[in-house]
């Protein structure tokens, strides 16, 4: 979440969608949702808090990133030369990364009920199969936010799944779009900027 801050905040002010401080409270009261979680033991109130706090989290940078992308391909379409091509290969960076990571942390948030439910019971229904969960040696295995982030990655590089299965229609859907996004900002965004700057 604070890498997802940061790189909002390195934006450009010409494809910024929102003020500053909107970034800054958001991140505020996510982190106290989470360390309420914590410090209250993960009472049942608290952590369905948590989850309706991250879900806006998401929803916000998500969208965020999306407005950016569409800011950023308007000024390649417009070719207006307001933003150079260091700032387009930057912006193209940011929104690359934070898709990555806000839907890596909703890959988190809904396989198996969530992590609460994942450490507490094994979690439900999966949405996603992961090589673990075949394998004889790793009996008890329940995926971490590491595993998560990994298939956020992933799919935003490979624009498809690699190791990890999805299972559900959500997962494939989920999976989908953050593909879609990745693949404008990469073919799109990105390569002009660095046509630009081989100019």
């Amino acid at each position: 979440m604070l890498l997802v801050l940061i790189l909002l905040h390195g934006l450009p002010e010409r494809v910024r969608v929102a003020p500053r401080w909107i970034h800054y409270a958001l991140w505020a009261v996510t982190l106290l949702a989470m360390s309420a979680v914590g410090l209250s033991r993960a009472r049942p109130g608290w952590v369905r808090a948590e989850k309706i706090v991250l879900w806006i989290f998401f929803l916000v940078v998500e969208l965020g990133a999306l407005a950016t992308l569409a800011l950023l391909v308007r000024s390649i379409l417009g070719r207006s030369g307001e933003l150079t091509g260091l700032q387009l290969l930057t912006s193209s960076i940011a929104v690359w990364i934070t898709n990555a990571l806000a839907f890596s942390l909703v890959y988190w948030q809904l396989d198996r009920g969530g992590p609460e439910a994942r450490v507490r019971h094994g979690g439900g229904r999966p949405d996603w199969q992961f090589p673990q969960d075949e394998a004889q040696d790793t009996a008890g295995w329940q995926p971490g936010f590491v595993d998560y982030l990994a298939l956020g990655y992933t799919t935003a590089t490979a624009f498809s799944p690699t190791d990890a299965l999805p299972l559900t229609g959500r997962a494939k859907l989920l999976m989908m779009f953050e593909s879609t996004v990745s693949l404008v900002t990469v073919l799109i965004v990105a390569a002009r900027a660095i046509n630009v700057l081989g100019n």
